[in-house]
């Protein structure tokens, strides 16, 4: 009996010392896995090279796409600014109304949008001949309320996408560009608008956002994406003229503010004698 006895502990002994070594042995391994460890050589970080450094500042801006371009739309106003309340056709009606030159005048280049505006409201109108398309809304400038996005059929199967919001109990359209489109587009706050390219395969994408400085939507982004299977190698670049992204007709060409002005709380409205930034060839 006691040398039974005496077995039994040796083995539990034993038992012991392994099951200690075994602990060792884990606890030297997850020690070994969180050490540090060399990642090798670090390559130099380069930073920009300023080119022609000689080359005096600019004097002049860059050519403008109108990206601040703004409007207020006289006589259309709605309770509370709720802007679910307006009707697009009569928003579109009065913005045509203020600007014949471009819709209705004897040499107007969007008569044609102003002729089709006479079947809105017709049964069967609506998605059909009249060019103003159904409209969305989002809270696009941040202030809790929502805005309205608006796209009208131009001629030559141009789309101008315009927003509206009520800035000082005034209706201001904040975006107007026309463009030929692929898809629009509403992420967060910004407006998407996706555009063909000269290029086979490629599509250029311009974000629009809100800009509390201008009280306007900017293009924030430009970028040319591919989209479609590689072209063959050689091919050059698409060369994007100024007309590609241009401001929708209804409003003026962006003007820069004076140096230490700052932006008025509601965009001042189009002066007639200014002429569309669509003509611009």
């Amino acid at each position: 009996m006691a040398g039974r006895t005496g077995g039994t502990g040796r083995t539990a002994r034993a038992l012991l010392c392994a099951v200690a070594a075994l602990l060792a042995t884990a606890l030297a391994g997850c020690g070994d896995t969180g050490a540090l460890h060399s990642a090798g050589a670090t390559p130099t970080a380069i930073g920009p090279t300023r080119l022609w450094p000689q080359l005096p500042p600019a004097a002049t801006p860059a050519i403008d796409y109108g990206e601040a371009d703004t409007e207020t739309v006289k006589g259309v106003t709605a309770p509370g600014d709720d802007i679910h309340a307006l009707d697009p056709v009569t928003v579109v009606r009065a913005q045509v109304a203020a600007h014949p030159d471009e819709y209705t005048g004897p040499h107007a280049a969007y008569a044609e949008t102003a002729r089709l505006l006479a079947d809105c409201g017709k049964p069967g109108a609506r998605g059909g001949r009249c060019p103003v398309l159904r409209a969305y809304y989002r809270d696009l400038t941040g202030d809790g309320k929502a805005d309205m996005v608006l796209g009208i059929r131009f001629p030559a199967h141009q789309l101008a996408v315009r927003v509206y919001t009520f800035l000082g109990h005034r209706l201001v359209q904040v975006m107007g560009a026309a463009d030929s489109v692929v898809s629009v587009e509403l992420a967060g706050r910004d407006v998407i608008i996706r555009s063909p390219s000269t290029l086979p395969g490629y599509e250029f994408r311009t974000v629009w956002s809100w800009d509390p400085h201008q009280n306007a939507m900017l293009a924030t982004r430009d970028e040319i994406l591919r989209v479609g299977p590689p072209t063959p190698t050689g091919s050059p670049a698409p060369a994007r003229s100024p007309s590609a992204r241009r401001a929708s007709p209804a409003v003026p060409p962006a003007r820069s503010p004076s140096a230490g002005q700052p932006s008025p709380a509601v965009p001042p409205a189009r002066s007639p004698a200014l002429a569309p930034a669509a003509s611009a060839p």
